[in-house]
């Protein structure tokens, strides 16, 4: 009986369940995890009698008023991805991460509710590869769609890795165990109650991820003697104040931490990337086409453009003061790496030392200094090594005691649930009306539809697993993000943009438009990996980090997409304009809203958040 036991606690199996945690959860803290779990468990068994038909599985029966879909449509992208990658994104590059939620989402969220809405609602379209279908016939719709289900794949492990990052972080439990355990109640919801128990769940989330966060911002910023406090100290560790301003320092590539130029930042993200997210990724739309009519839908963005102004506070904010508050444990100033250092510098659970040859050559890349870098590599105390995506639990650890650790580890898990939820929903949805029925079974019933749809869900979380430990061989979790969305949303703006405002554009262009958006950006990700010196090429720059390298690839990829389109649509037959009506601009009857008092035309409220955003970006200037 004893050899049994102590076989089972080998050093294998004990590292499947844990490591050491960084602190220890009370009773209360465990009651307050326990109640949320309980909470999401019961809202997919409530809603499953109302998800028995694919309009209300798929599409919540387009049922939500403008309030709950526009929080849905901030809370599905406030991820635990979100929450983590660019905390760490602001650890790495100050204060211009917040351009990913300012003028990478504002802009293009209110052209959303104000202009691409009616054609995708008056449409009835379950998906945007179903518009694109509309539009572009059979072809381009499959191609829209499988690349769109490996993004979703792909974008599900991240969430999985970053809630297990938290986990291990916090509580001590391995990656694998955390990435199944935290699958399987996901999974669960979702397949119960479909969109609508998502969207419920995301708008409980969006309450639980300000209330659990928000006080490490606060908190910190008393510690650090307020914003001026802060500046002050960072200026000083930094040796620069770039890590203050948005667009000061970005007339020079070398410039900013960032080393990435003000053209990439417009063109790349504040266009392209911007503009495919929140406008052509199904994940985000999907929400507001459960809207219940066209105004609420057209409402939806510019309600959550409000709410998206002021993530930054509770997100980039921790990680601009993790860079003067965290400390080693012999009080010497934490400094915190890329996720594949700390792969490299780390023992895995199959090892059982790590590899000192590897470790070093890793954190030669780095900006570590010399003395802190031998430390790790002789295992000195008060050394360990912490990825930039740690940069959030870390100061939560920090800053929470008993019952409200709890509460912040709950917001956590709230927006891995909320991210996780929304590319598993997305996912199905694509899969089923979009892949499924139109190439295997084209005549199922309409309750056959949502069991495929269900089945879809299961098999999406389980693929996802494997996904997850993809982003453990990624610089940053953010960086991984922004890399996916140059291979597939990219080249799909060019696509929907020409397709929808010009009539001339044709099927096999749209298609071939696409693909080759597809091919190319893929390819430039390749050459830049194998040939590095190709960076100088691709982002114009060849000191370029990961992320502006992502920026510029978008760029050309969307461009490329466009100019194929353009060409080939010259030399191919366009459909007529009698069969563009609720497709294109200029060959579509707009309905008419309903008659509504002054303040509360969408028109107004979005007027009010260009002036916030336009004012942001001038006082962090």
């Amino acid at each position: 009986m004893v050899n049994c036991m102590t076989h089972l606690a080998s050093p294998a199996l004990l590292a499947f369940f844990s490591t050491a945690p960084m602190a220890h959860l009370s009773l209360l803290d465990m009651i307050v995890i326990a109640v949320y779990f309980g909470m999401v468990i019961w809202i997919g068994i409530y809603l499953k009698g109302r998800s028995n038909t694919s309009e209300e599985f798929f599409m919540a029966g387009r049922e939500m008023t403008a309030w709950i879909a526009g929080l849905s449509f901030v809370s599905a992208n406030l991820g635990s991805l979100e929450l983590m990658g660019w905390a760490g994104a602001a650890y790495q590059y100050g204060i211009l991460a917040t351009h990913w939620y300012w003028i990478g989402a504002i802009p293009a969220m209110l052209f959303l509710g104000l202009v691409m809405m009616p054609f995708y609602y008056v449409s009835k379209t379950h998906s945007v590869p179903g518009y694109l279908q509309l539009r572009y016939g059979e072809h381009a719709r499959i191609l829209a769609a499988i690349s769109f289900a490996m993004e979703m794949i792909l974008m599900s492990g991240v969430n999985m890795f970053a809630m297990a990052v938290v986990m291990k972080v916090v509580l001590g439990w391995s990656l694998t165990f955390s990435i199944l355990i935290s699958a399987v109640a996901v999974a669960i919801y979702v397949t119960l109650g479909g969109l609508r128990s998502a969207i419920f769940n995301e708008v409980m989330q969006f309450v639980l991820i300000w209330g659990g966060a928000l006080l490490v911002p606060i908190l910190g910023l008393v510690q650090a003697g307020g914003w001026n406090g802060l500046k002050k100290q960072i200026i000083s560790n930094m040796h620069s104040d770039s890590y203050f301003h948005m667009w000061r320092d970005t007339g020079h590539f070398a410039s900013n931490p960032m080393g990435t130029h003000w053209s990439g930042i417009v063109l790349g993200l504040g266009f392209v990337i911007s503009f495919g997210y929140w406008t052509t990724d199904f994940l985000v739309v999907q929400r507001v086409l459960a809207a219940h009519n066209l105004r609420a839908a057209r409402m939806a963005p510019v309600i959550g453009s409000f709410f998206k102004m002021a993530v930054p506070f509770i997100v980039i904010l921790p990680g601009l003061l993790g860079l003067v508050l965290l400390q080693n444990p012999d009080g010497s100033r934490m400094q915190l790496v890329g996720q594949d250092v700390v792969k490299s510098c780390t023992a895995d659970e199959s090892a059982s030392q790590m590899d000192a040859t590897g470790c070093a050559a890793a954190m030669s890349k780095t900006t570590l200094p010399a003395a802190y870098q031998q430390k790790v590599l002789t295992g000195a105390a008060g050394t360990e090594l912490h990825s930039y995506n740690d940069a959030l639990p870390l100061m939560m650890v920090r800053y929470m005691g008993p019952g409200l650790l709890g509460l912040g580890i709950t917001a956590l898990i709230a927006g891995f649930m909320s991210g996780m939820a929304g590319n598993v929903s997305a996912f199905s949805t694509v899969w089923t009306y979009d892949i499924y029925k139109p190439l295997i079974n084209k005549k199922g019933s309409d309750s056959h539809y949502v069991l495929v749809g269900r089945w879809s869900i299961l098999i999406g979380v389980a693929v996802s697993i494997g996904a997850g430990y993809l982003v453990q061989h990624a610089h940053g979790i953010m960086d991984y993000v922004q890399a996916l969305f140059s291979f597939f949303i990219a080249p799909l703006l060019g696509a929907i943009l020409m397709g929808m405002f010009w009539k001339r554009a044709t099927a096999p262009a749209g298609f071939l438009g696409l693909l080759i958006g597809i091919i190319s950006s893929v390819s430039m990700f390749v050459w830049v990996k194998f040939d590095h010196a190709a960076l100088g090429i691709v982002a114009l720059y060849p000191d370029a980090t990961d992320m502006a390298a992502n920026l510029y690839r978008a760029w050309w990829a969307f461009s490329i997409s466009v100019i194929v389109i353009f060409l080939v649509s010259l030399v191919t037959k366009p459909k007529p304009v009698a069969e563009l009506n609720g497709l294109v601009y200029g060959a579509t009857v707009l309905p008419k809203e309903e008659w509504v008092p002054f303040y509360k035309r969408v028109w107004v409220w979005a007027l009010l958040a260009i002036c916030i955003f336009a004012a942001l970006n001038i006082l962090f200037w």
